[in-house]
């Protein structure tokens, strides 16, 4: 059999962070012969910010990536130094999975998982430029000019195009510490077309656990019972470290405001826009001034390191502000900054240059995945990862892609958010963006998202028979719940009383004691039952929601050419090029008139 050409791929995916991770295994499982360039192969899936996965929204994002066929969910389970289920006093919409992670382990486990793929290629390239020929992807061309053809390409660079690093009036060139910059992609992507625009973010110093004196921090233990990430995780075995909880002053903060003038957010050496969700300790100083302390959470970041992460204090300060803030927090009056604080500033396109399927307008064939749309967080960039690598194998393939609509995951929202609004900071996912999260939940990812992941190619036999067999437990309990009376009533009438247990359940049905080693069967079931009606109406508003989504606008269509549409509306349908009626209803600033006339005309059948 001929040696395939190492220059002659299906898809190309330029970057192999979270995003890239997940769309070029996608791709790769889907039968696609994938290549993977990255700046350096030894960042395969490094965690250039907080060794965490997972959180509120996100941990629902990567139940989602999980039950898809994505790896991000086994690699945390196998990486994990504690795991929390956060919001567990609020409603299950509001459950959400934590876990900190070793990072070294994680990058270990990714590019080993990315080695082991079938059908993939991991290269160690510069991308230079985009190869464009009769208004398609091409492939892409490399430092020292060589080219590698594709049918479709994922661009993936997170904070890497033209970055720039800032620690107080030092400016570096790179991405993350130690890594480089990429430039000419910038000057490629505009030369095509495309808009850029700036954002930053920033982290935190880091400190060495031998130097801080935890006798004076609050412990923060993990979960007893942790819930796994993986739909194929049975249990966590590995032991947990604790995290621990300190608190910023007034010292600190009077610092601070007398250092204001050399952080390059405020003496005008940055312009660009942070994320709000996520603010740089300087931030949190000037916009909550009647505050006089702010929380820390000391992480660690690995088993084999004594490396300690600062959740709480992101800053670009000078080193020399650093080094003061640190001793002045209870607990780090002695401790050793092994990395300082900086922040990092880049270019992203806005992605309302996209369709629902992560695909740009204007080149048919290239993906955009990740940082590079203006998101934040690893969980954000591989949910856009999954699906540009799935949709980017079909295009390749000749076959439609697919888009996945808000009702149907967190994964969703967050697309559709992104391709109708745009962006004005980087993105996170709340729990509050979807509409419909009483249906997505973590705990059935799988049922709403497995058989899509089969139906597309990512989710291989082994995953399609555990989701078999749950299925068929879920509905075997379902049904003896349905069938065991007592009082003359099922005993699922019981189950929608909040405050029956299981206990009492089996006791008034000894045999239901089978699913006793199934506990995520048990509570599926029993939250199904005691939200039934919420559900319900909820499905109501799916249907109506649907509906819309189904009156699909043909992607020819020009709207200038609909004279009864606003200038403004015009504008806006002609940037964003919604595939639904839907997704143009929530286009900010399409108004109801704007809706119905667009409705009569793709009813009249208008060209």
């Amino acid at each position: 059999m001929p040696r395939p050409d190492p220059y002659r791929y299906d898809v190309l995916v330029i970057g192999a962070g979270h995003a890239g991770i997940e769309a070029a295994l996608a791709a790769a499982r889907i039968g696609c012969r994938t290549g993977l360039l990255t700046l350096n192969a030894d960042s395969v899936g490094q965690m250039s910010c907080n060794p965490a996965i997972g959180g509120v929204a996100k941990g629902q994002i990567v139940r989602e990536i999980d039950a898809l066929g994505g790896a991000m969910g086994q690699l945390t389970d196998a990486a994990g130094l504690q795991f929390r289920l956060l919001n567990r006093g609020k409603g299950p919409a509001m459950h959400s999975p934590r876990a900190q992670c070793d990072k070294k382990a994680y990058a270990r486990l990714a590019k080993l998982t990315i080695e082991r793929q079938q059908n993939l290629t991991l290269r160690q390239e510069l991308v230079e430029a985009l190869w464009v020929e009769n208004g398609r992807i091409a492939g892409v061309r490399c430092r020292g000019d060589a080219r590698y053809h594709a049918r479709a390409v994922v661009v993936t660079t997170g904070t890497f195009l033209r970055a720039l690093m800032h620690t107080g009036e030092t400016k570096t060139e790179g991405g993350r510490a130690g890594d480089i910059a990429a430039a000419g992609l910038s000057v490629s992507l505009r030369e095509l077309g495309f808009e850029l625009q700036r954002f930053k973010t920033g982290t935190p110093p880091r400190l060495n656990g031998r130097t801080i004196d935890f006798s004076q921090l609050e412990p923060q233990p993990g979960d007893p019972n942790p819930v796994p990430f993986s739909f194929l995780t049975s249990r966590i075995e590995q032991p947990q470290l604790d995290c621990h909880i300190t608190y910023t002053n007034p010292d600190v903060h009077n610092l601070i405001r007398a250092n204001l003038h050399r952080a390059p957010m405020y003496s005008g050496q940055i312009a660009s826009t942070g994320p709000r969700y996520c603010p740089s300790i300087e931030d949190k100083v000037v916009r909550f001034a009647d505050r006089d302390r702010h929380q820390i959470f000391l992480e660690p970041e690995g088993r084999d390191t004594l490396e300690y992460y600062c959740n709480g204090i992101s800053t670009s300060l000078p080193r020399d502000v650093q080094e003061a803030i640190i001793p002045l927090i209870p607990g780090l009056e002695h401790a050793e900054i092994m990395r300082f604080g900086y922040a990092v500033e880049y270019d992203y396109a806005p992605p309302t240059q996209l369709a629902p399927t992560l695909q740009t307008h204007r080149i048919p064939g290239l993906f955009f995945a990740g940082q590079i749309n203006g998101t934040t967080g690893y969980e954000e960039a591989a949910a856009q990862g999954i699906v540009a690598g799935i949709n980017a194998a079909r295009v390749a393939r000749g076959a439609e892609p697919i888009v996945i609509d808000r009702s149907t995951a967190y994964i969703g929202v967050l697309i559709d958010d992104l391709v109708t609004r745009g962006v004005d900071e980087p993105y996170r996912m709340f729990t509050s963006r979807a509409e419909y999260r009483l249906l997505l939940r973590h705990d059935n990812a799988d049922l709403r998202l497995t058989p899509l992941g089969r139906q597309v190619g990512t989710v291989d036999d082994t995953r399609w028979h555990r989701f078999q067999l749950k299925t068929h437990r879920l509905e075997m309990l379902r049904q003896r719940l349905s069938s065991i009376l007592h009082d003359g009533q099922p005993l699922e009438r019981l189950c929608r009383r909040p405050e029956t247990t299981w206990a009492e359940l089996r006791a008034l049905h000894p045999p239901l004691a089978d699913f006793d080693d199934e506990p995520e069967i048990i509570d599926q079931v029993l939250l199904d039952l005691r939200y039934d009606g919420y559900v319900r109406r909820q499905a109501e508003e799916v249907e109506r929601f649907r509906r819309l989504e189904q009156k699909r606008i043909p992607p020819s269509l020009d709207f200038n050419q609909i004279p009864q549409l606003r200038a403004e509306a015009r504008e806006k349908l002609n940037r964003v090029r919604p595939h639904s009626v839907g997704q143009a209803a929530r286009i900010p600033g399409i108004s109801p008139a704007d809706l119905a006339t667009l409705l009569v005309y793709l009813r009249l059948g208008c060209p």
